[in-house]
């Protein structure tokens, strides 16, 4: 069996689990990337009836912006039904410029608190598909093909859905907060642009520029990666900066100013961008969890 046969069982079983588990269609989480665009183009393929969502990150390149409003007004021109979720944090509307002070310290690789907030909120309750893919990451190489997320993350229940044992231990779990379902997980880089030039699938025009297309400044990219797109952009890079100076307030105001040596959020954007833990390296102590 081909991988797009393969993709579609995986959205077929669950769509039927979204019905079975939520009473509800098949929530197919788009990005404005190239992953997304197969997924979405899969989901349409495969002949399931799904809507689609859309976390505003507030950080995305403005040619990722349109190129989402662009593919929803087709998808809902096809009568799918598409869905833009702006970011809440303790029950207010926010940012990635919001969240930086409210959090004491800049979003680092290792300490990502932006994607639970601004990526990933969406869809609670629901089952939902993403484009998440082994090839992309070490982390995401543990991932499995279905997964049952609970808050507690040491629950996480994975169902290969080449094993029918774990298929029925999957479905005899109770509801939790989310179901994911992740079609194109053991799919290669060459298999994603392959699936788009036949279909004709529109992209992102930024690859024609860049390798990957995410939240600007987003530390998981490479260092080269990132001074491109600000370059690109830099009124990005000045709404950093102005978000690393109240940060900087913030952590006066409270006393939080250890072995500190910045002055501006321009030293911090500096700090940020070359990674230097010889000058300063946050820890759990700093992160504000509030």
């Amino acid at each position: 069996m081909d991988k797009e046969q393969k993709a579609f069982e995986r959205l077929r079983l669950g769509a039927e689990m979204s019905k079975q588990y939520y009473d509800a269609l098949l929530i197919i989480c788009y990005s404005g990337g190239k992953d997304s665009d197969v997924l979405v183009q899969l989901a349409i393929n495969s002949g399931i009836d799904f809507e689609v969502l859309h976390n505003h990150t507030t950080a995305d390149a403005p040619e990722t912006v349109q190129h989402i409003r662009d593919t929803f007004k087709r998808l809902e021109l096809q009568g799918i039904n598409c869905t833009v979720e702006y970011p809440v944090y303790k029950g207010k509307r926010t940012s990635m410029w919001e969240l930086i002070p409210q959090k004491l310290m800049p979003p680092t690789r290792l300490m990502r608190y932006c994607c639970s907030i601004l990526k990933e909120k969406g869809g609670q309750n629901r089952a939902i598909a993403t484009g998440v893919r082994w090839a992309e990451s070490r982390a995401r190489s543990k991932r499995g093909i279905y997964e049952d997320i609970n808050r507690n993350n040491d629950k996480k229940i994975i169902l290969n859905n080449d094993n029918d044992d774990k298929r029925l231990l999957f479905e005899r779990c109770e509801k939790q907060a989310k179901t994911v379902v992740n079609p194109i997980i053991d799919w290669q880089e060459t298999d994603i642009w392959d699936y788009i030039k036949d279909n004709d699938t529109p992209c992102n025009p930024l690859y024609c520029e860049l390798s990957r297309i995410g939240c600007i400044g987003c530390p998981l990219s490479s260092k080269k990666n990132r001074y491109a797109e600000f370059r690109a952009y830099p009124r990005y890079e000045q709404m950093y900066i102005h978000a690393f100076e109240r940060m900087l307030d913030v952590r006066q105001q409270r006393g939080r100013t250890d072995n500190m040596t910045w002055q501006s959020g321009y030293d911090v954007f500096r700090w940020w961008m070359e990674e230097d833990f010889t000058q300063y390296e946050f820890t759990d102590k700093d992160f504000e969890e509030n």
